[in-house]
């Protein structure tokens, strides 16, 4: 079995909920299209499924038509991103890429200003809200970024393998989402929103097709939410071994501190130096895995308990309360 589900905090959809409501849309309407209730919104510990945050955005694309999320000074009409991505698509290489994306959103776009410079240490692509006080969670700037570190890297067909994301806010509540968002370190309190990375990815060719581009459009935003994850280097080999675990009963330090060639208190140091635990680890990819299988009515909670490794329901039970503050059949009513 390999364990690559992942979850995403409930903060980005109660973000976009909040400033859906604030322009008058209609919340029932928003949590049905997304799959989601008021139980699971109000609850602060619940994490949720990229499928239900891209139904969300989508639902809110469409009812409130701004791509924006009513997050910005103006409105981005729906459809906006999808003449963009056509524009770009016959791009020689990344370069022309985010040279045209950009100044196709400053043209249409007043909410944001959008910024691609390069240099002899590498490049930069800048984020400016006309109005930040209008996105006082942070989520627009977090939704742009992500798009515009994903997009560019499905064009070219591989990821753009940033060395930092700067951001002008503090240090957020959900700062540790940056890590499953952006594959880089994050620094907070700087003067702009930016990331970097190294030029010479910039004379990538464009190898997709307006076939391609079509199915990517009909997706949208799922595919920005797949994970790319940043963890320091004993924390990504563990997450490597429980991800590709074929029994997640049978995982266990010894078996990856094996694997790794090192000693069990050797592993257990280096987590503990990047401040996380084997156990740690492996609850938060069971956690995962149960809410994604917990959005599947045909799949029983006992079965669930012992894809994860439980030897009883009970436990499964015990353990999914303690994650996310509610039991598993809360969760899935919840749902309905």
């Amino acid at each position: 079995m390999s364990h690559k589900h992942h979850s995403i905090s409930i903060h980005f959809a109660q973000a976009v909920v909040k400033a859906a409501l604030q322009q008058g849309l209609n919340e029932q309407q928003l949590l049905h299209d997304a799959g989601l209730s008021k139980a699971l919104l109000h609850n602060n510990e619940v994490r949720i499924t990229p499928q239900q945050l891209s139904r969300l955005m989508q639902s809110v694309w469409r009812h409130a038509d701004d791509e924006y999320l009513c997050l910005g000074s103006q409105p981005s009409r729906h459809g906006v991103f999808s003449m963009m991505a056509k524009q770009v698509l016959p791009s020689g290489n990344l370069r022309q890429v985010y040279r045209r994306g950009s100044r196709f959103y400053n043209l249409v776009a007043a909410a944001t200003d959008l910024h691609f410079e390069e240099s002899e240490n590498g490049a930069r692509f800048y984020l400016k809200l006309a109005d930040p006080e209008l996105d006082p969670d942070h989520t627009l700037v977090d939704f742009l970024l992500l798009l515009w570190h994903r997009f560019p890297s499905w064009l070219i067909g591989q990821k753009i393998p940033l060395t930092k994301i700067c951001f002008k806010h503090e240090k957020p509540a959900h700062f540790e989402e940056y890590r499953l968002m952006f594959p880089c370190e994050a620094v907070y309190g700087q003067a702009e929103n930016y990331f970097e990375f190294d030029r010479e990815i910039l004379n990538a060719p464009v190898i997709q097709t307006q076939q391609n581009l079509s199915a990517y459009l009909r997706r949208c935003p799922l595919d920005w939410f797949q994970r790319q994850s940043y963890y320091p280097v004993y924390t990504r080999k563990v997450m490597d071994y429980l991800e590709n675990a074929e029994n997640m009963a049978d995982s266990s330090m010894e078996g990856v501190a094996s694997q790794i060639h090192t000693t069990t208190r050797t592993l257990r140091r280096k987590l503990l130096d990047e401040g996380t635990s084997f156990q740690e680890l492996k609850d938060g990819v069971r956690r995962d895995e149960a809410i994604h299988y917990l959005s599947q009515p045909d799949v029983p909670i006992s079965q669930i308990a012992r894809l994860l490794g439980f030897t009883e329901a009970a436990a499964f039970t015990r353990a999914f309360k303690h994650w996310t503050g509610i039991s598993p059949s809360m969760y899935r009513k919840s749902k309905e």
